[in-house]
């Protein structure tokens, strides 16, 4: 097994591509942060976390009591090690101030603590999504920082990662040349590498989607889950299979580790929102990593990379893995 530690592969980035030791440390020190969720996760019943707070999210969403946790654990490992101008988390409707007793950096954290936190009382893999911008000049002085700082695309992302809580624990990660995955070795404490260079494969026989929504979907994708319904005798010419763990971060790691595409479109209940996924906190990082190892995303109709946000909580939708089959899908709507 590989002996390359997180701490030493990003001590390596910082020697061979010029990895600010600023943005190292701060990795590092989420990754710190994810390693304690993953203790709080596996306790489960034993530390007294399953079920609901009672309380909803900026979403408009029920808070488990994990996803409250994750979110504390998050800002408090991060708001005083100098790295950030500030934070915002998908469970906080405004973008989290660094306390002004501690130093501010030059990065912003944009985080969804524990995505997939409904499958949380039955055991199904969760996890952490993160990504971090640079602080744009004139944002991260004295004064509170504003919306608008976050509010950049995709393509400005200067990191992007997840962990998985499942049967391992994995951090899966991008500086922007490459995807690399790393698993929690529970006995040392240390996040060893284990997947050097992950690629999606171009051409893929699964996808994921929630086919009960299937009524209420627009006509591009009604029409490209019916061809992969039919098929080897249909007009793609082979057999798919059809994969849904409604948690993201489980299903793009499928997709990463086998290929497959994800779909989360728009439908007919809420016209007025173009999707259900958040773009800062769920579809930019994802879409990052996902380019990276060699796969596309898009909207539907434009890259997910390439959108401006007008909003910290702006709601996307989302098509995402194999090159071939994004390509296809988004053909579709282009056309229509």
């Amino acid at each position: 097994m590989s002996s390359i530690t997180l701490s030493r592969y990003l001590i390596e980035q910082t020697r061979n591509f010029n990895t600010p030791a600023d943005l190292r440390f701060l990795i590092e020190v989420v990754a710190r942060a994810c390693r304690q969720i993953s203790h709080e996760v596996s306790l489960g019943a034993l530390g007294g976390v399953l079920g609901s707070m009672g309380t909803e999210n900026v979403q408009g969403e029920v808070q488990k009591k994990l996803d409250v946790l994750s979110n504390d654990i998050l800002l408090e490992a991060n708001e005083w090690g100098g790295h950030l101008a500030g934070m915002a988390s998908e469970e906080m409707e405004q973008a989290y101030q660094i306390p002004g007793k501690y130093p501010k950096g030059a990065y912003l954290l944009v985080f969804d603590p524990l995505d997939g936190s409904s499958n949380i009382d039955v055991n199904v893999s969760v996890g952490t999504i993160f990504s971090v911008l640079r602080c744009p000049n004139g944002h991260n002085g004295k004064g509170d920082l504003s919306e608008e700082a976050f509010l950049q695309k995709g393509t400005e992302q200067v990191c992007a990662g997840y962990a998985i809580y499942g049967p391992q624990t994995m951090l899966v990660l991008t500086l922007g040349n490459g995807v690399k995955g790393f698993t929690l070795d529970p006995h040392m404490g240390n996040w060893v590498l284990t997947h050097d260079n992950i690629r999606v494969p171009e051409q893929t026989a699964e996808f994921a989607i929630n086919m009960s929504n299937q009524r209420h979907w627009e006509a591009p994708v009604k029409r490209y889950v019916s061809e992969l319904l039919a098929g080897k005798e249909g007009p793609l010419g082979k057999n798919y299979n059809m994969r849904w763990i409604a948690s993201m971060v489980a299903d793009v790691h499928r997709i990463l580790t086998r290929g497959g595409i994800f779909m989360y479109p728009r439908d007919a209940r809420e016209p007025e929102k173009p999707g259900k996924l958040r773009l800062m906190y769920e579809a930019n990082p994802m879409s990052m990593i996902i380019e990276q190892a060699g796969g596309a995303a898009t909207n539907g109709t434009q890259r997910i990379l390439d959108i401006q946000p007008d909003s910290l909580h702006q709601r996307v939708a989302v098509f995402l893995g194999s090159k071939e089959e994004v390509e296809r899908i988004t053909a579709y709507h282009n056309q229509a």
